[in-house]
This record gives C-alpha cells, sequence and structure tokens, in this order.
C-alpha cells in the first residue's frame, strides 16, 4: 500500500472582512492548491476557497460534508481519499476546525488509521476571548452551549460559578446569537456580584467588543445589543 494523504486542519476567518489580517499568507497559499475538503457547509466553505482563489476552479473541487448530522458510521468513508493518497484540508465554517467542531470525529480516526495530521495557526474566538479577558489563563474550561431550558440553564451557571470559584478556573461559554441577549440576562440575574463576567462579541470584526467586568458593574452599565452576534462568555468567580 502507498503512503498516505495528510489531513490538513484549515482555519478560516470569523467573518467575511478580515482574511488577510486573520490568516498567515503561507496557510491561505496551501490551502489555495487543495482540491479535496471535508467541510461543515458546503455553501460556507465555498465562499471562503473563492475569496481565497484556490487555484483549480471552485466548481471543480471535492468537498465532501461532515457536521452534527452526520452519523458516525459515515465518518470513516471520509477517509478514503487520504486512505487511498490523497492529501485532504478540514475546515470548519468559522474559526479552528476540530475546536467546538464536528471535525475532531475525523481527526480522531485519522490518528486511528496512522494518517499525519498537520494544524495550520488561524483565528480561535475560545483563544483570543480568554487572551483579552484579562481572566485566568493559567486554568480554563470551555463548556460549548449551556442548557436551553431555563431553570436548567440557572442551575448550570450556579454550577459553573461554584466551580470556578472552588478551581480558580475561567469558564467559557457560548450560545445561539439570537438567544445571547437571554443568556445574558440569565447571567446577571443568576451570578454572584463579585463574579467578574467577559462578553467577547464579534470578535476580529468590524464590530469587535471585548469588555470585562464585575457583575455588579454590569448591572449598572448600559447593556450591550449581542442579537444575532457571535459571542463567547467568559466567567471567573
Amino acid at each position: 500500500m502507498g503512503a498516505f494523504g495528510t489531513l490538513y486542519l484549515v482555519p478560516v476567518t470569523l467573518g467575511d472582512d478580515n482574511i488577510n489580517q486573520a490568516l498567515p499568507p503561507e496557510v491561505i497559499a496551501f490551502a489555495q492548491k487543495l482540491d479535496t475538503f471535508v467541510v461543515e457547509s458546503e455553501k460556507s466553505a465555498r465562499h471562503f476557497l473563492s475569496t481565497i482563489k484556490t487555484i483549480k476552479p471552485v466548481r471543480e473541487l471535492s468537498l465532501h460534508l461532515l457536521n452534527e448530522h452526520t452519523a458516525d458510521k459515515d465518518i470513516s468513508a471520509l477517509l478514503a481519499p487520504l486512505l487511498a493518497g490523497k492529501d485532504v484540508g478540514l475546515m470548519s465554517d468559522a474559526g479552528c476546525p476540530g475546536v467546538a467542531d464536528p471535525g475532531a470525529k475525523l481527526v480522531e480516526l485519522a490518528h486511528q488509521k496512522g494518517i499525519k495530521v498537520v494544524p495550520f495557526v488561524g483565528p480561535s474566538s475560545i483563544l483570543l476571548s480568554l487572551m483579552a479577558s484579562g481572566l485566568n489563563g493559567q486554568q480554563f474550561a470551555f463548556l460549548g452551549y449551556l442548557p436551553v431550558d431555563k431553570l436548567a440553564r440557572n442551575n448550570k451557571l450556579k454550577e459553573i460559578e461554584k466551580r470556578s470559584l472552588t478551581h480558580k478556573e475561567t469558564q467559557l461559554f457560548i450560545e445561539t446569537p439570537y438567544r445571547n441577549q437571554h443568556m445574558l440576562e440569565a447571567i446577571l440575574s443568576t451570578c454572584q456580584p463579585n463574579t467578574r463576567l467577559c462578553i467577547a462579541c464579534d470578535i476580529s470584526l468590524a464590530g469587535e467588543m471585548i469588555v470585562t467586568k464585575k457583575i455588579a458593574t454590569w448591572k449598572k452599565s448600559p447593556l450591550p445589543d449581542l442579537h444575532k452576534r457571535p459571542t463567547v462568555f467568559l466567567l471567573l468567580s
């Protein structure tokens, strides 16, 4: 059997207006050469690949879908090009693939098969928000989405606030953008006055806002409009 291809983890921007600022030119140049990709959504992938101007026309690229609806039993088939010696790029809809992203399952299988995995440098809203928060960057946890149910969400907020206090650990989480405002209201009504909250919104975009205040101070301040704006919430008790 010949050598396997390499799985390249290709980051994309966190928005449409900052490709040259967010991605190193070497990453863009390499991604331009690839012609086979595993992507979270074809529409987003085609837009990004058109923007960076791939060497092969976008309509001729081979795009394979891997998202939250992909059954585990179907993921192994995505390794076929790699097993045949073809290099493949893995892309998320935004930011770095494999981080808070279903592409992690493909990376796991690649390791099991002995396929080389190479990550490229690019923007991660989780890391960028932590860097800019002023909260504990030595010990932290990313929790993904909290429960949608109001009671369950409030109980979870109390739980992670207690964990943060016990371990001095920054807690990071996200919400579906159209529910951001409800999340902010829940945090302010549930958490203790001295708990610090960082709101990191539209990271790396023109409307970027990253602000850290105590809960008591947030309650006295005009609240930002977070509706339909990608946001990371960070808590430290």
